[in-house]
């Protein structure tokens, strides 16, 4: 089994596992987190096809099993699943362990403001520069969208964010080269800032940021919808 196939199995195989607690029963909801998670894919997997053909950046095949879907090897359509279900894992359980984990709304609008105008700075100064641009443009749609129509989800989300990012490096700290010869993942460093925590480019964080929080915004709509509904 290739090398990426065992990070999306591991990252997914104890959220999938305690999504069975009773205190949590995630899997009661499962319906509306795959809806999250194949909405969420469209965009993400459409940029990653893009920038893949255009040698943005690119896998290495030494790590992977061969299989490829539009360009994209069968891991990487894996991590679309995999990682997000960890993630919504990861919030819900924090917040059933400790519903007061939240900031003040005077807190998080601030926080929101400044995130806002840092993703337009970057985009502005970096507009040439591929990943940099679409990275922040995703990262101010979904923050305005989240901002707009569930701003009580940022209040949780900025701090169990901070508890996701742990998991964050170590993934993506692999995917990028950290403790194995080459990196399963490359880029080209002409197309962001250059700017690596380790060996993880710094546009990742917003990539992450944004991705997981279109996954909760979604998954939490359609699951409270439902809930109202019965």
């Amino acid at each position: 089994m290739s090398l990426y196939l065992w990070i999306d199995l591991l990252s997914l195989s104890v959220p999938l596992l305690v999504s069975f607690h009773p205190r949590l029963k995630l899997y009661k909801r499962w319906n509306f987190l795959f809806f999250a998670i194949a909405i969420t894919m469209v965009p993400f997997i459409i940029w990653d096809v893009y920038f893949t053909v255009q040698e943005f950046w690119g896998f290495n095949p030494e790590y992977l099993s061969g299989i490829y879907i539009f360009h994209l090897p069968i891991e990487e359509w894996l991590f679309f699943i995999c990682i997000p279900y960890a993630c919504v894992f990861t919030h819900l359980s924090l917040q059933e362990l400790n519903p007061k984990i939240r900031l003040s709304d005077h807190v998080t609008e601030r926080i929101t403001y400044f995130l806002a105008v840092i993703f337009t700075i970057l985009l502005i100064f970096n507009f040439s520069r591929a990943y940099t641009a679409v990275d922040m443009i995703f990262a101010l749609i979904v923050l305005i969208i989240t901002y707009r129509i569930r701003p009580q989800l940022l209040n949780s989300f900025y701090l169990t964010f901070l508890v996701m990012l742990i998991p964050f490096f170590i993934v993506n700290g692999i995917l990028t080269g950290t403790g194995i010869e080459g990196n399963i993942v490359w880029y080209n460093d002409a197309e962001n800032l250059g700017i690596r925590m380790g060996t993880i480019p710094v546009e990742d964080s917003a990539y992450a940021f944004s991705m997981i929080l279109m996954n909760l915004l979604i998954f939490l709509q359609f699951s409270d919808k439902a809930k109202n509904r019965s």
